[in-house]
Order: C-alpha cells, then structure tokens, then sequence
C-alpha cells in the first residue's frame, strides 16, 4: 500500500454541524433527533494526552468496529445507524453507563488498575475476584473475568469496583449488571474464538455500554480494535512466556514504549516523534486490520483532504 505521511485527519471541527462534543480521539456532533455524529480523526492518545496523528488510523479503526459490531449484533445490539464516511459512524445516541467494563483473560497489563500491576503488589482479591497465589507475568487466567472501575470524568482516576459495590453506590441496577456482565463475557469469547482463527490472542477488552432513549443496553464507540483491546501474535506466545518477556502485541503501546523511554510522559512534554515511528505505527494499525478481518486496507484517497471528504460525505447532516 502506497503511504502517504500528509493523507490525515488531526481533527475534525465542522461549523456546520451542531452541538460539538471532542473528546480525546473522536469528534462528535448531535442530532436534534437523538443521533450522534463520530469521526474518528487519527490522533493517538496514551498517558491522558494527545502523542501524535497517525495517517490512516481513524478510517482503520471506524472500519475494524464495524466488522466486529458486524460480528457479534447476534450478542449485543449496537448503536450503529449508518457508515457515511469511512471515519465515520452515525449510531443512536447513548447515555454511557458509569462503570468501565474491562474483561480480562490473562494475568497481563501495566496500568495502576491492571490485575498484573496489583498482583505484583501481592493483591490476590481484586474486583470481587481471587486469583491463586503462583501466577507468573502473562499467564492466562483460569477463566476470562470482568474487572470494572469507576468512570472517572473531569480528569479523575479510575477505581476498581466489584458487583457489591456497583449495586451498593447505585451505578447499575442488579439487573443492569447482570445483563451486562453476561454481554461482555460473550463479547469477549466470540473475540477470542475469532482472533484465535486469525492466529491472534485476545489479552483484554473495553466496552462501552449505554442506554438507549427505551432503557435498552447496546454496545457503543468501538470494539475490539487494537486501541480498546490488547492483542498478542499467538505464536509468539509460548516462547515469550516461558522467557518472561511480553509476547509480540500490535496495540498502540508501539508508540507508547517510545514515548515512555525517554520522558515521564504524564509530567515532562513530549518529546516531538519521529516520522519513521509515525510510520511503522501506521502500519501496525493497518497490519492488525488484515489480521483481524482477513481482508486488505484500501485507504479512501477520495476528496482533495480527509476532511473534505468528510465534509462532503456529511453535508447531508449540515443544519446550516
């Protein structure tokens, strides 16, 4: 595939679209008629901030949600109404429920909440989970579990939940987590049975679940792409693991472990990347595309820039 550094989109600010809402990687718009607007632009965010744009990533990732939102509509219904633009979906608007849902299925991870990092610490009840004593670095679990946190807004930190306390603070009704838990656990076997096929693991996942304006659950913003999940080569897997290193991943954490070596990113600026790492994590993305899809990335080269494109694809939406 012909890679073209300038072919990005560091954001997408349409005037003529209402009521804006950007978080970190999407730019939103709603509806007056409860839809919501997503473009995925192709920044990169670790660390709470913005490292880079990467060329391709947004329309990588749109297009790898829609293949699994494609692949599981049987186990969860979704948000999806429409794919106007190759960045961009058109779903139902969704009220985000206040518990993160993380599932789990090896002992793997680096963040202060991962089930690894605690275990280090000698934590072996984690989440309303115990995990046995002996368990060595990216060791499957006996079995996949949910690990919830709180949904820290304004810059919070997230904090891990078990189900008691989720009923107990009122952020999920017990039928609401009983619904949920059980789609997530689903989501993630029929992720993990299809990534193995594709000679992938499936390590651990986010989902995004909210309520639609009839009180349904649906499955919202993306799934199982290389930014909410953490995938390994399976057949690096053994060797890494009875060595001790972490097996061969190509989630953004590429991009991250440069970053990392040579700064504290949550404290110093970032140093400025350079255009070969840009690269090499384009391709990474557009390599797990055809690895979890089976199919080839053809970029959309239409439109004199992203945006335009985007623009055009959207006028329809213009309330001006």
């Amino acid at each position: 595939m012909h890679y073209d550094p300038t072919r990005t989109l560091p954001e997408a600010r349409i005037a003529d679209l209402p009521n804006p809402y950007f978080g970190k990687v999407r730019d939103c718009y709603d509806l007056p008629d409860q839809r919501r607007i997503l473009i995925s632009s192709d920044r990169i965010s670790a660390f709470d901030r913005i490292l880079a744009v990467i060329p391709y990533k947004g329309q990588v990732l749109t297009q790898m949600a829609r293949f699994w939102f494609d692949a599981t509509a049987d186990i969860c219904p979704n948000h999806v109404l429409a794919y106007p633009d190759p960045n961009v979906v058109v779903g139902k608007l969704v009220t985000i429920l206040p518990v993160e849902i993380v599932v789990r299925g090896y002992l793997a991870g680096t963040t202060g909440t991962s089930v690894l990092t605690m275990y280090k610490k000698g934590v072996r009840q984690m989440y309303g989970h115990t995990l046995p004593d002996g368990m060595r670095d990216n060791q499957a679990l006996p079995a996949p579990i949910i690990t919830p946190t709180s949904k820290a807004f304004d810059g919070g930190h997230d904090e891990p939940l078990t189900e008691t306390e989720i009923i107990a603070q009122g952020l999920l009704t017990q039928a609401q987590w009983n619904d949920v838990s059980a789609k997530a656990l689903a989501l993630f076997a029929r992720g993990q049975k299809m990534a193995a096929e594709r000679g992938l693991i499936l390590v651990d996942t986010k989902y995004e679940f909210g309520l639609d304006a009839a009180g349904n659950i649906l499955i919202a913003d993306e799934i199982h792409t290389p930014d909410s999940s953490r995938y390994w080569i399976a057949h690096s897997y053994a060797k890494a693991f009875e060595t001790g290193e972490r097996p061969a991943s190509f989630d953004k954490d590429v991009i991250r472990a440069w970053v990392a070596a040579r700064c504290d990113p949550y404290v110093d600026d970032i140093p400025e990347i350079p255009a070969e790492m840009i690269e090499k994590t384009a391709r990474a993305y557009i390599e797990a595309y055809e690895m979890i899809t089976g199919t080839a990335f053809v970029p959309d080269l239409t439109g004199e820039t992203v945006l335009a494109r985007v623009r055009s694809n959207l006028r329809q939406f213009f309330t001006t």
